[in-house]
């Protein structure tokens, strides 16, 4: 595989990953919070990244899969990272493709940020 996108569009897939990985992180914030063991979070992480990067278009091509399924694909949120990080590395990729992942890293920190300060605030 080669870029087409060059050295700026390779900078803008590391960021936009950076940036919803940051933000997909109170997730797991969230949970350390409320779950006391490690063990079991580290089982909800299980629960919590599989459906989501396996199924997403990340490994297979949405088409082959059933209607349902590609139904769920089509709204994910990872499908829309991958899709837009591919964009950029072949340097096709278009400003609302970036803008609707920066918008939905924002809406996970925006729900999730205030659940988790309200429950390490219960935590102490």
């Amino acid at each position: 595989y080669r870029p087409h996108g060059g050295a700026g569009g390779m900078l803008l897939a590391i960021g936009l990953v950076v940036v919803f990985a940051v933000a997909f992180s109170w997730v797991f914030i969230l949970l350390g919070l409320v779950v006391r063991s490690s063990n079991a979070i580290m089982s909800l992480a299980v629960v919590v990244l599989f459906p989501l990067t396996l199924a997403s278009n990340a490994f297979v091509n949405p088409h082959t899969m059933p209607g349902w399924l590609r139904a769920f694909v089509h709204v994910n949120r990872v499908t829309r990272l991958v899709t837009t990080v591919r964009a950029a590395m072949d340097g096709t990729v278009t400003a609302d493709q970036v803008a609707l992942v920066l918008a939905a890293s924002a809406a996970l920190v925006a729900v999730l940020g205030p659940l988790t300060m309200r429950a390490y605030q219960n935590h102490q």
